[in-house]
C-alpha cells in the first residue's frame, strides 16, 4: 500500500503547494499546522538582490508567520519581526488572514558576506546579533494591537519561536523550518516549509499528556529540512512518513500567495504627510517623485502636482 492511500479523500484534490493547515493526531492532545511554500515564497525572495543567508532568514520569517498567522480566529494580521544589532538589521513577515503574506530584510552586505565565509550558513543569532523577537497581532483600527517579546534565541528562527511560545504563552511547542533553492526542470526557485506542534494541556478527562507529548517530540525530531521543502513530496506524504502509526489527519488547507498592499493611493497619502519644501526636495531631475516600496520593490513616479492637490484635500 503506497503513502497516498494513506491520505484523506479531500487530498487528491488540494494543492501541494502554497498552504497552511492543521493536522490532527488521532487521539493525541498535540495541535499541529504545516506550511509549504513554493512560488509566494520565491516572489518575495525574489523581489530583491537578497544574499543567500538573508533571503533564507526572510523565507523563516514567511513561513513561520504563516504557521502562526494562519491559525487566528480573527480577520486581521500577524507580524513576526526580529531585529538587533548584527549585519541583518531587522527582518520582517506580515502575514494576513486572507491567506496574504509579504516580507522584507534590511541589512548591511558587506557585514553579512563577513559573517558568511564559514562552511556553514549563519543563522537568525550570527546575523540579527543581539535583538529581540517580536510577534504582533494587528486586528485593525478599532482594537489594541497585541504584542509579545523574547530576546532572540538560537541560530534559527524556529528556536526563537520555541522560546516565544514556552516564556509569552507558557505553551510547549516545537518549530521545523526550511528554505533553500530546489532546481527542477522549471529552473531553480526558492521554497520553504514549517511545521509546528504544540501540546494540549492535560486535564481530568485526558490525564498528563506529558508523556504523549514526548513521543510526538521524538518523531518530529526525525522531520528533515529537505522533506519540508521537496516539491515531490506531498503535505499528506510528509505527515504520513512521521505519524503513520498513529492515524494522522490533514485538515482542509488554506491557499497562501504572495501579495503587498502598497498602492499608487497608498504612496500619494503617505507623501502627503510630508511638508511641502520635503516634497520639494524629492523631485528627481525629470520633475517626478518616485518611491521604492520596501516590500515588493515596486517603483511608483508620481507627479507633484498631484501630490499635492491631494495633500490639500
Amino acid at each position: 500500500m503506497t503513502d497516498h492511500e494513506h491520505t484523506p479523500a479531500f487530498a487528491a484534490a488540494a494543492p501541494d503547494d502554497d498552504l497552511a493547515a492543521a493536522f490532527q493526531i488521532d487521539g493525541w492532545p498535540v495541535r499541529g499546522r504545516l506550511v509549504r511554500l513554493g512560488q509566494t515564497i520565491d516572489t518575495i525572495l525574489s523581489a530583491h538582490a537578497y544574499p543567500e543567508p538573508v533571503a533564507a532568514l526572510l523565507g523563516e520569517a514567511c513561513a513561520l508567520a504563516a504557521l502562526v498567522g494562519s491559525a487566528l480566529k480573527f480577520e486581521g494580521r500577524l507580524i513576526v519581526q526580529a531585529q538587533g544589532d548584527g549585519p541583518v538589521r531587522y527582518v520582517v513577515a506580515d502575514y494576513d488572514t486572507a491567506g496574504t503574506l509579504r516580507g522584507y530584510c534590511r541589512f548591511d552586505a558587506d557585514q553579512v558576506a563577513a559573517a558568511s565565509t564559514g562552511f556553514a550558513r549563519p543563522g537568525a543569532r550570527t546575523l540579527l546579533g543581539n535583538g529581540v523577537f517580536i510577534m504582533t497581532l494587528d486586528q485593525g483600527p478599532d482594537f489594541d494591537r497585541h504584542q509579545g517579546i523574547t530576546p532572540i534565541e538560537g541560530e534559527s528562527l524556529s528556536l526563537c519561536a520555541e522560546h516565544y511560545f514556552a516564556q509569552s504563552e507558557q505553551v510547549p511547542t516545537r518549530v521545523r523550518l526550511a528554505v533553500g533553492k530546489v532546481t527542477t526542470d522549471a529552473g531553480s526557485a526558492w521554497r520553504a516549509g514549517g511545521a509546528m506542534i504544540q501540546m494540549v494541556a492535560g486535564d481530568e478527562s485526558r490525564g498528563s499528556t506529558a508523556e504523549v507529548w514526548d513521543r510526538s517530540r521524538a518523531l518530529f525530531q526525525t522531520l528533515g529540512d529537505d522533506e519540508l521543502i521537496d516539491p515531490t513530496v506531498s503535505p499528506q506524504t510528509l505527515l504520513f512518513r512521521l505519524f503513520h502509526e498513529d492515524g494522522v489527519r490533514l485538515e482542509q488547507p488554506m491557499p497562501l500567495s504572495a501579495v503587498c498592499r502598497c498602492s499608487n493611493a497608498r504612496i500619494v497619502s503617505l507623501l502627503g504627510s510630508f511638508s511641502a519644501a520635503e516634497r520639494d526636495e524629492m523631485i528627481e531631475g525629470d520633475g517626478l517623485i518616485r518611491v521604492t516600496c520596501e516590500y515588493c520593490a515596486s517603483v511608483y513616479a508620481l507627479d507633484p502636482a498631484t501630490v499635492t492637490a491631494e495633500a490639500e484635500t
